[in-house]
Formats: C-alpha cells, structure tokens, sequence
C-alpha cells in the first residue's frame, strides 16, 4: 500500500520538498509573514447582509487576505487555530478578529457553541479534519466554503480541465516516486475532503475553490520568488519551456477576494480559481512580468526538456514541464470562476509588490538566505546553464 504522510509535521517537510506539484501546500500550512500596508476594500458590491464568518485557519498565507478583505466589507471574522501561528500578514486587523484555539486532530471544543454564517475551511488537510467539522457545524452554520486545489485533478493527462471532471478519489496501490506519491496522495486528500464537505452540507450549501499556485505578498513557499529577484537584475534570464507550453498561476489576494464574494452571493458548487486571464505561455509571462522592473532583459530560451532536467531545472514556477502525469497541469479551465466573479490583478503590480515584500522587514535575512544563498537554486546556477546551454547548441 501507498505510504502517506501521518502527521502535519511529516506533510510540511514532504510538502517543501516537493511542492511545486501541489498548488496549495503551502498557502496553507505555512505561516506568512508579511507586515504588507491595508489596502482600501471597496464595500459598494457587497452584500448587504453583512455575515458573520468562520475561517478554519486564517493566519497563514491565504487566511490574512481572506480576513482584510471581509473586514473592509463590513463583515465580521472569527478564526479557528491551534494558537502556534501567529498572524503577521495584516496583523494590525486580527484585533478585530474573534480567535477560537483548539486542534482539528484532538480538540474542537471552541466549535461546540456558537453560530455563523459560512465556514472557510482552509486548514482542510486531512479527510477526516473536513467530515469532523462540517458535521459538527452544519447545523450552526449556513454554508461551508472548503479550499481545495487543482492537484484533485492529478495526474493531469488532459486538456481544458472543467470542475465536472471525473476525480481521483483512490491512492494507486504501488509508486515508487516519492514525488509522485505526495502528488497522489494529496490529490485524494483533497478529492475526498471536498466530498465530506458535501455530504455534511449538501450540493446547495458547499462552495469548493480549486486554486492553481498562488503566488503572492506573504508566501513563503519560495517556489515562485525566483522571477521577481531575477527579473529585477535584468541581463542574459533564462527561460524553460516551448513556444506552446502554457503557464497558470493566481495571485493569492485574487483568490482571497473571489471567494468572499462566493460567499456575500451564495454561489455554491466547484470553481477552479485559476489565472491568468488570457492564456499564456511561458515565454508571455516573462515578456509581461519583466516589464515590473526597469531595466534591460535579453531572454535566453531553453527549449529542450531533457537539457533542462540533466541541468536540474525542469520547473521554475509557473513553468511545469507539461509531460506524462503534468501534461495538464496549466490547462485548467477557469469560465465557470469568471463568470461567478473571479477578477485578476495585474501581472506587474503582482510582480513588483511580491518583490517589495522579499525585501520588506517582514521577511527575515534568515529566509533571504535560505533561498538566495542555495547554490542549487537556478538563480545561482543561471550563467553555468545558460553556458552550456550555449555549447550544447555549437555541438
């Protein structure tokens, strides 16, 4: 049988491993930190009733923008955490914030009393976390917002991926990859979790929202951060992928807002929250997001799958390379978010002010370091491929 990760811990470490196949992991599990400014939320679109929310979560990546922006429409929050993560992304708002401490695992006590309007459940990673709650709550509660992932549809071996796409829901029985053993099992996860939410609620109750990766102010993922640094330094970048290989990614705040607006509107069923708005390939997304920074790009383009992985760069976020089991993996279609609301920032302010964050007191030299001091990481290896790449071509 399939070997699964048993305790958060285990899934964080596995998860900063191999994350760059699992569009959510750590959006959820890994405390932000990032003091960013409030930005003005607009109240004219916003329901007029105002509601009274439960996030499951809330002080890691997503949670914070979740809070600031249903804050800003006069909506009232109160969060549900084991009291360990301490909110640094808009931290000055959580006093307005109700905390609830208990543990999804051993102790939901703080969710015996009490009603609310709608549950966002973004701490979801574990089937049995989602059916405990949602049947503790579903009659105290309204509806039931679970925060899924586009890894439910794993491996991605298709095209136009709509959200009736028939899911995985079963772990194979043998895998040797590691790698694709944590994909696997976080697709079912995620699958089964949505179901539990269902079963608690009903199809008429439950809003489920499938990001792609989410990039952002406050990720501390670090898969993504690599186009800001290197893109800001300007000179020879280099670029995986084929003319036609498509990229998708989200800005976590878009995400954030699309899904308080589900809620301010009752827009049950499954979304996939997926940008950009137009398709893009990877070659478009450096041209675009390049132009955040003023200064001169020549743009070095690699399209070789198998030079890129022998010189261990077969992904930079949003890049995957779009083969076997990833064959789909930017081809998610997203029609049905848009016409419920999903809007997108522009690619250069998203750019520049996750760039801004980096560099911001919110993030520790210790992190900076981690990441731009790895010698294994293209950013430092760049010039190096980018020379052999140059005399592979003379071969």
């Amino acid at each position: 049988m399939t070997k699964k990760p048993t305790t958060r811990r285990q899934f964080i470490e596995k998860g900063v491993k191999f994350g760059i196949a699992l569009p959510l992991v750590g959006s959820s599990l890994l405390a932000c930190n990032f003091n960013e400014k409030k930005e003005e939320a607009s109240s004219k679109d916003a329901s007029s009733k105002k509601l009274n929310i439960l996030i499951l979560g809330g002080t890691s990546f997503l949670g914070p923008h979740q809070i600031a922006y249903a804050l800003g429409r006069g909506h009232s929050v109160s969060t549900f955490t084991r009291g360990k993560t301490k909110p640094t992304a808009h931290q000055e708002l959580f006093k307005n914030v109700t905390q609830l401490v208990g543990d999804r695992n051993s102790d939901l006590s703080a969710l015996k009393t009490g009603t609310w309007d709608v549950v966002i459940d973004n701490s979801g990673q574990n089937v049995e976390w989602t059916k405990n709650t949602a049947e503790l709550l579903k009659d105290r509660t309204d509806l039931y917002l679970y925060t899924s992932s586009t890894g439910v549809y794993y491996p991605y071996l298709t095209d136009n991926i709509k959200e009736d796409t028939k899911l995985l829901l079963e772990e194979p029985e043998t895998l040797e990859d590691e790698e694709m053993r944590i994909e696997y099992w976080y697709g079912v996860m995620k699958a089964n979790s949505e179901i539990a939410a269902r079963n608690a609620y009903g199809d008429d109750r439950t809003i489920v929202v499938r990001p792609t990766y989410m990039f952002g102010p406050a990720d501390k993922t670090n898969r993504f951060i690599h186009w800001p640094l290197r893109l800001s330094k300007g000179g020879e970048v280099l670029v995986p992928g084929k003319p036609n290989d498509p990229v998708q990614y989200i800005d976590v705040r878009d995400v954030a807002e699309f899904m308080i607006r589900l809620i301010e509107e009752k827009h049950t069923g499954a979304f996939n929250a997926v940008g950009p708005k137009t398709t893009q390939n990877m070659y478009d997304f450096v041209e675009e997001a390049s132009k955040a920074f003023d200064v001169n790009h020549t743009f070095v383009k690699i399209d070789d799958y198998e030079f890129l992985k022998a010189n261990k760069a077969p992904y930079l976020v949003p890049f995957i390379m779009p083969e076997g089991n990833n064959y789909g993996s930017a081809r998610a279609n997203f029609d049905k978010a848009v016409a419920a609301g999903l809007t997108y920032r522009d690619l250069k302010t998203s750019i520049k002010e996750t760039y801004d964050w980096w560099h911001s007191d919110s993030v520790s030299e210790e992190m900076r370091q981690k990441f731009e001091g790895d010698a294994k990481n293209v950013i430092n290896r760049e010039a190096e491929v980018i020379a052999a790449w140059e005399k592979h071509n003379k071969s």
